[in-house]
């Protein structure tokens, strides 16, 4: 995962916390795992989309996943859910799934045990993310269930960082190089 430095310049990043989807030469993909769309949570997409919530305790908070396609929605979840249509396995403790069926059921309340719902992604060009890091933008952790699916969206980011060894309290704005 990717943790967003103070001084990264970009608003839409403050704070963020990114899960990262794909990474290759030709670029990489992630989805902010610690931002919610304010107002808006699954039962009101799901409304948007005329499906009906069936189970309303599956009822969960709609992340801002990033700043592309916003449009697009996207759920990073837990293994054991497979999509009939197509389910990208991340790695061992993560999938997502970016087709209707998902939600359908979700909403059915069959859908993955563990998830986070997000619109929009972030994306990069190829070497833009290696330069960004290289910048001190990002510093880079282990993502977990627990940070992503468990931990409140306004802790992630301390505790990502403290996973690290690191205090958000020490952090500055400002890069220096060696």
């Amino acid at each position: 995962m990717l943790i967003a430095m103070p001084g990264i310049g970009d608003p839409r990043f403050a704070h963020s916390v990114v899960f990262l989807c794909a990474h290759s030469e030709d670029g990489a993909m992630g989805l902010i795992v610690n931002k919610v769309v304010d107002g808006m949570g699954l039962s009101a997409l799901l409304g948007q989309l005329n499906i009906p919530l069936k189970r309303p305790e599956f009822d969960c908070s709609l992340h801002f996943g990033g700043p592309v396609e916003g449009g697009r929605g996207f759920v990073l979840h837990s293994p054991e859910y497979q999509s009939d249509l197509s389910t990208l396995k991340v790695s061992h403790q993560f999938s997502m799934t970016a087709t209707m069926d998902i939600l359908e059921d979700m909403a059915q309340g069959v859908g993955p045990e563990q998830r986070l719902l997000a619109l929009g992604y972030a994306g990069w060009g190829a070497g833009q993310l290696e330069a960004e890091i290289a910048e001190n933008g990002w510093l880079l952790c282990d993502a977990t269930q627990d940070l992503v699916f468990s931990v409140a969206n306004a802790e992630k980011w301390p505790q990502a960082l403290k996973s690290i060894g690191v205090d958000a309290l020490s952090l500055s704005a400002t890069a220096g190089h060696a």
